[in-house]
């Protein structure tokens, strides 16, 4: 299981950390543009604090750089900075970070560990823990990678003052997502302090992280692999949204925006099957309408695009078994299930409809 360490300064100690979990002092911190300026130099006077070596290694800041190119000339400044198996990668980023470093720790020298500092909200709560590493293709995201665990990760959330507010609302929609699926209790503490927590108030931020972080990591050490089905109720939503980023060619939505757009279809889908009932799927629709995403955004990435069309970039899902979507429904607020059989396209269509004259009905401010 993950090892999750949660707290201000998380890089406290950071020599006697890594000793007792077994890693080297040679560490390869990989930074994207943007981290590398906000939290670089605090790092490296901790690392050289400590004794560690290290190698120093920025990508840009954006989604393109989870690629074939960019891997292979990291590999390639690894090779020539004499990294070999002894040394460990230290991934400091948020999502797209965490998978091109994972994706790096596991495939050079045939795999060396891996240690994840996320900065972001989603990454903190999601992306950062479970071990599913990847970059992406030209026909669709995440489609090439690896199951590669890390051995450590470090979140503090004060990090999470450098970030915008669009970032964070995009993060919430992952803390959410545990609450629907997993825990009712966690639930209602997030409809009770989502102002709180969207502004960074604490201790409500920190339990929000907390609890996010290890909602994934039970879950994902039950069901690694994906096998039992479980760990594929951590994609509520994410059918949907998957066709959405790929209608929005990966960079206009934000992955989060996506994700809350989905899990308004999933509510939808759910009640209209028969599984969730009207008073939770108001519940559920109650506290994702208070999400404020861009209006435009949400104008013209899903008010305005045709249920069909959404519904046929979602068979570009790598989540898709044998042709078919899988969707991941809830039976009641903190449970939820992936449906074995095949949903019809036409109750697929109604969900994304509800879920559209939900969001124009309501006039949010978006």
């Amino acid at each position: 299981m993950n090892t999750i360490i949660v707290g201000t300064p998380v890089t406290a100690r950071l020599g006697e950390l890594f000793k007792s979990h077994g890693l080297s002092k040679k560490t390869v911190l990989l930074f994207d543009q943007h981290t590398h300026h906000l939290f670089g130099e605090s790092l490296l006077e901790r690392l050289q604090e400590e004794g560690f070596q290290y190698r120093v290694l920025v990508v840009p800041a954006r989604e393109a750089s989870k690629s074939f190119s960019v891997a292979y000339r990291l590999y390639g400044q690894m090779i020539e900075a004499d990294v070999d198996r002894s040394w460990n990668l230290l991934v400091v980023g948020g999502g797209v970070m965490g998978d091109l470093g994972g994706f790096i720790a596991a495939s050079y020298y045939r795999g060396i560990p891996v240690i994840q500092m996320p900065t972001t909200l989603l990454a903190m709560t999601d992306s950062s823990i479970g071990g599913k590493v990847a970059i992406n293709h030209p026909l669709g995201k995440n489609l090439i990678g690896f199951f590669h665990s890390p051995e450590l990760i470090l979140i503090d959330p004060s990090y999470l003052a450098t970030l915008p507010k669009r970032e964070i609302y995009a993060g919430m929609s992952e803390v959410v997502k545990y609450g629907l699926i997993a825990d009712e209790n966690f639930f209602s503490f997030l409809d009770l302090h989502f102002p709180q927590i969207t502004s960074l108030q604490e201790p409500y931020l920190t339990e929000a992280v907390k609890t996010s972080a290890f909602i994934k990591a039970d879950v994902v050490k039950k069901d690694f692999r994906e096998t039992t089905g479980l760990r594929a109720t951590l994609n509520f939503g994410h059918t949907f949204a998957h066709g959405l980023e790929k209608l929005a060619e990966y960079r206009y939505l934000r992955h989060g925006e996506a994700v809350t757009l989905g899990m308004l279809c999933a509510l939808f889908l759910s009640h209209n099957l028969g599984y969730l009932d009207r008073d939770s799927l108001q519940r559920g629709l109650a506290l994702l309408q208070k999400f404020i995403f861009p209006r435009g955004l949400v104008k013209r990435w899903f008010l305005d695009i045709e249920s069909s069309v959404l519904l046929e970039n979602m068979f570009s899902d790598k989540k898709k078994l044998d042709k078919k979507l899988r969707f991941v429904l809830l039976n009641k607020i903190g449970e939820a299930f992936l449906l074995e059989e095949n949903v019809d396209d036409q109750d697929v269509l109604k969900a994304i409809d509800d879920a559209r004259t939900f969001l124009s009905n309501k006039n949010l401010k978006r």
